[in-house]
């Protein structure tokens, strides 16, 4: 089950003017489940995103990155599937991805480069683009504004729960809607995990703006999360502004208004990731690692993923041991050639385990067992380096990591 995980509800998803979602069974891996899904936008709509950068990126990686810059932002569909990844297809998997979008853009009466595709699911398995084709009437006849639930549903694989998140900002007098859905519970370590985000807002944002937008949302959410440190073929994140929320268009982030929106848009972002780290694949405990006093912040991310990625660490805090060197040791190994280990120090929640890189003179292992305990815990770690401070979240390794992982294909 997830850790602390709250679903909200489907009445608490409210639609985004301007966005219309379309699911279906197109049976591409199994049959009986809604595994195919459109994302329908309005004349007007702008968007941006960004992209795994595992070099071996799949096809339709590929081609939304090619649509993107033909076709400006000018996008009017996203086209999304689940059960098959079609990465390590060659260009038979560039050509069938190609196929769909072709398909789509027919019923749409647009041009297929205004179509972006997505998928999610077993790699180097060729993506059954006839079962899409087939089944695109019937999601693009289905679409509605209210399916934010059912689209969080159908763009899942072995999330065990849906993800979807919703908040409402107040932009120029007006009320302005942010919605977006994710999912991913392994091969996570986005470098943007298998992992997919989609947000909407009504807001008229100028288009010069977005593809950074998305940039800094997916830096402050999707990439500082990791539950096993493999980087996807998959991994994308898409913002979509459909302009129809009637404020002045924002073309800076200065004033008051656009910092609402953008601390609005950054606390969706926030918690579709962090939902992908509760509901990693077997976790038992969601882990905070915070480094502190990083003498830049790319030390400090360095610091951070070293411990969040070390199995010795994450087994540890599934089996409740406060073996905690297995932290010093991963910062130790974290590659900052100069670090003065005299000047560390360790803290588990509230407990003070390590100062000065040597155990705490006060610190009692009772006090460290009785916080590995919890079901959230906060590693913190200051290097006493300088001002940088940087988060990550993660979570432990169980026997059903594993377990999971083996029968993925069965």
């Amino acid at each position: 089950m997830p850790v602390n995980f709250q679903a909200t509800p489907a009445d608490q998803l409210p639609g985004v003017p301007g966005v219309r979602w379309g699911i279906t069974e197109a049976g591409v891996r199994k049959a009986g489940r809604k595994d195919l899904s459109v994302m329908l936008l309005d004349p007007g709509c702008v968007v941006g995103a960004v992209f795994t950068k595992n070099r071996f990126c799949a096809a339709p990686v590929q081609l939304c990155q090619q649509h993107l810059q033909a076709g400006g932002q000018a996008i009017r569909a996203l086209l999304i599937n689940t059960g098959n990844a079609n990465a390590g297809t060659g260009q038979e998997g560039l050509d069938r991805a190609r196929a769909c979008c072709q398909a789509l853009a027919g019923h749409l009466s647009v041009k297929p480069e205004q179509i972006l595709p997505f998928s999610t699911g077993v790699i180097m398995e060729m993506l059954p683009s006839e079962r899409i084709v087939a089944a695109l009437p019937r999601a693009v006849e289905a679409a509605h504004a209210d399916r934010w639930a059912q689209a969080a549903e159908a763009i899942m694989t072995t999330d065990t729960v849906p993800k979807a998140c919703s908040r409402r900002v107040r932009v120029g007098g007006q009320s302005v809607t942010i919605t977006g859905i994710s999912k991913g519970a392994g091969m996570i370590r986005p470098n943007i995990a298998t992992m997919l985000g989609f947000i909407a807002t009504d807001a008229c944002i100028d288009a010069s703006l977005m593809n950074a937008l998305a940039q800094d949302l997916a830096e402050g959410s999707f990439n500082r999360i990791t539950v096993d440190g493999d980087t996807s073929t998959n991994d994308s994140f898409v913002v979509v502004a459909t302009h129809q929320a009637g404020h002045a268009p924002i073309t800076a982030w200065e004033s008051a208004d656009a910092q609402a929106l953008r601390a609005a848009l950054f606390e969706v972002a926030r918690w579709l990731a962090q939902a992908i780290v509760r509901d990693g694949e077997g976790a038992t405990k969601f882990i905070t690692v915070r480094v502190e006093q990083g003498r830049d912040a790319q030390e400090s991310l360095r610091v951070a993923y070293a411990i969040a990625h070390s199995p010795l660490v994450k087994t540890a805090f599934f089996a409740s041991d406060p073996n905690l060197g297995r932290i010093l040791a991963a910062v130790g190994y974290a590659g900052i050639t100069d670090l003065d280990q005299s000047l560390i120090d360790l803290y588990l929640d509230d407990v003070w385990v390590a100062r000065g890189g040597g155990r705490h003179v006060q610190y009692q292992e009772a006090d460290g067992a009785r916080v590995m305990k919890q079901s959230e815990i906060t590693v913190r770690v200051l290097l006493g380096r300088g001002s940088a401070v940087e988060t990550v979240w993660t979570c432990d390794f169980s026997y059903d990591y594993v377990k999971i992982n083996a029968d993925y294909r069965s």
